[in-house]
């Protein structure tokens, strides 16, 4: 890696690494509860709206209880729908909490509520694992692309996954735009989850390319 990757990546790392899941207060492990509110999260965050919104709204519910299956399925479709609200997703709430409901059911019901049953049905195969999470009411090929960035951190089967999104952000910052030479960079798994988040904001944002590349000359 030349000098310039170097500080690039790290100024970008520092100033904008922050995944969507730490944002979101989920503390990511390969664990039932984490994997789930990740889902829940990646659900919210595949909508028209702001990345600042879709996390509000997926702290919102889990304060309400929906931080599991089950405590999706205590609360009322009210329940969802107000706190969506308090995280002002009201374009979508009431759509959505109808389809968090639908999801966590199918998520008890066919994968006892552990999303690691469903990545071993997959036989840890990421195009498999993608087509499966398109099976829960909402998640699509954003969706299932938002779960898979911030799952690498501790699936390493799917590791690396940076999609389109991640490679239009890296090109604006001179940074590789091929999969493996872009993965490179980073030191572990962790990172890559990092550096992908980073990326998909430097997508978003001309203005945040600009000012790491100020930073950096």
């Amino acid at each position: 890696m030349g000098k310039t990757d170097r500080a690039m990546l790290d100024a970008l790392l520092d100033r904008y690494g922050r995944t969507f899941a730490g944002e979101a207060g989920i503390r990511l492990a390969d664990q039932p509860k984490p994997l789930y509110q990740l889902l829940v999260l990646a659900k919210l965050l595949s909508a028209r709206i702001s990345a600042e919104v879709a996390v509000a709204a997926a702290r919102e519910l889990f304060a309400a209880g929906c931080a599991t299956p089950k405590g999706m399925l205590v609360a009322s479709w009210q329940d969802r729908v107000d706190a969506l609200g308090r995280g002002h997703y009201r374009r979508y709430d009431e759509r959505t909490a109808t389809m968090l409901g639908n999801g966590a059911q199918l998520l008890v019901e066919r994968w006892k509520g552990d999303l690691r049953r469903l990545r071993d049905e997959a036989g840890g195969d990421p195009g498999r694992i993608t087509s499966l999470l398109m099976e829960f009411p909402g998640i699509g090929p954003t969706g299932a692309d938002i779960f898979l960035r911030e799952v690498q951190a501790v699936w390493p089967e799917v590791a690396p996954h940076l999609d389109q999104r991640v490679l239009e952000g890296a090109g604006r910052l001179g940074l590789p735009r091929q999969e493996r030479p872009l993965a490179a960079l980073a030191h572990d798994n962790g990172e890559l989850a990092r550096l992908s988040a980073a990326l998909v904001r430097v997508s978003r944002s001309g203005k945040t390319a600009d000012e790491l590349k100020a930073a950096v000359r």
